[in-house]
């Protein structure tokens, strides 16, 4: 079945600041966020470019409910989520970009 949600977690260079966010479209949302096509945005602020965590799913409600789930938890619980996914805090655009 095809993916058509996901919720993400990215950050900046060194790795200080996070943002969870969710899309219908991965790599294009990941690709907006590293060009800063919103210049005002959180993410552009802050220089949020890489990221590092990221879930799928097949209904995109599901996929809403869980960013609330994220959001709703303390940093600690997003760094564990990270953690378990990419202890290496590596950026995973290319991975799911297959570069």
């Amino acid at each position: 079945m095809e993916k058509v949600g996901f919720v993400y977690i990215m950050t900046n260079k060194n790795n200080t600041v996070l943002y969870t966010g969710v899309t219908s479209n991965l790599t294009n949302r990941v690709a907006k966020h590293k060009e800063h096509v919103y210049p005002g945005s959180f993410t552009a602020k802050y220089n949020i470019t890489k990221l590092v965590y990221y879930e799928d799913f097949d209904d995109i409600r599901k996929a809403i409910e869980r960013e609330k789930q994220i959001k709703g938890g303390s940093r600690q619980d997003k760094l564990d989520l990270i953690n378990s996914m990419n202890s290496e805090w590596r950026d995973l655009y290319y991975d799911i970009c297959g570069f």
